[in-house]
């Protein structure tokens, strides 16, 4: 694996403070408790009033506890799982490192913009420069023209790429509505509460819903960069949408209201992402098909 020393210290270097990070930020619990606050739009917001979360609101507060939970208990071992086979020159632990580490950086991305400042600010910024630069490399060590020859004929890329397609889009049509029938109304959108702007729409509508868009294209039309592409989106898909299942649990235990039908389709996903990730792992192959048939001969 190329960069494989400057990864390794870069993913124990993410390690050692996202498992602070997501420690203190189940656990800290100083603080009066909740209370109300009236934001500029003159909406009335439950805010969280205990621990490092102590200016977020309820709803926020019991998200980014999920996000936690889903870090340190799923998060960082894969991390390390990851990186462990990664390092014994396996593919297969090299895309899931990869997809892992993108997992990191739009987690730690959406806590340096998104989460009202706190003492943790800097570690959420080293951490989120760290997962970016080590994703970066990860990108980087992939021998992009040969990678096809390493999936099997029978891998079901149509519909992979087709379910890549789907999810993005309802996730793009989802925040599209959310944000844009309040922008035709000129009127103030729902659920801001008492956030500058929507951090994970822009993230999402700017960078995940291209890249799953672009991935499921590319690996239908078998493109050579959609097999490293998807691969890797559907792996920070696994982490995310089971990071969103643990919020929305949270969320319910915190007293915020969840559509049923929200529910349902987060939990639908999750499941269907991780069937996608079996596929792609049960149709990756450690030798490429030459070598594989030179062997056999």
């Amino acid at each position: 694996m190329k960069f494989k020393k400057s990864i390794s210290l870069l993913v124990v270097f993410i390690s050692i403070l996202s498992i602070s990070a997501a420690s203190i930020g189940i656990f800290s619990n100083q603080g009066q408790g909740e209370f109300e606050y009236t934001s500029i739009y003159g909406e009335t917001v439950q805010i969280h009033g205990k621990g490092i979360y102590q200016h977020d609101s309820v709803s926020m507060a019991a998200q980014a506890i999920g996000q936690d939970y889903v870090t340190l208990l799923l998060g960082v071992p894969l991390l390390l799982l990851s990186l462990f086979f990664s390092r014994k020159g396996l593919l297969k632990g090299r895309l899931l490192l990869t997809g892992t580490l993108g997992y990191f950086l739009y987690t730690y991305a959406s806590y340096s913009f998104l989460s009202m400042y706190n003492s943790l600010f800097l570690v959420y910024v080293a951490l989120m420069s760290a997962s970016f630069f080590a994703f970066t490399l990860a990108m980087m060590s992939f021998d992009i023209e040969n990678l096809p020859l390493y999936f099997s004929d029978r891998m079901p890329v149509k519909f992979l790429g087709i379910f890549l397609l789907f999810v993005s889009f309802v996730f793009g049509m989802m925040w599209t509505a959310k944000i844009g029938f309040p922008l035709l109304s000129s009127t103030p959108p729902p659920d801001l509460q008492h956030y500058t702007t929507f951090v994970i729409q822009a993230m999402d509508l700017g960078f995940v819903v291209p890249v799953g868009l672009l991935a499921g294209i590319l690996l239908i039309l078998k493109r050579p960069f959609g097999f490293l592409l998807a691969p890797v989106i559907i792996m920070k898909e696994v982490t995310l949408l089971t990071a969103l299942t643990a919020m929305i649990f949270l969320q319910m235990n915190a007293g915020v209201k969840v559509g049923y039908l929200i529910i349902i389709s987060i939990l639908l996903f999750n499941l269907f992402i991780i069937i996608c990730l079996v596929l792609v792992m049960k149709n990756l192959n450690e030798e490429p098909k030459s070598v594989s048939k030179e062997l056999s001969m």
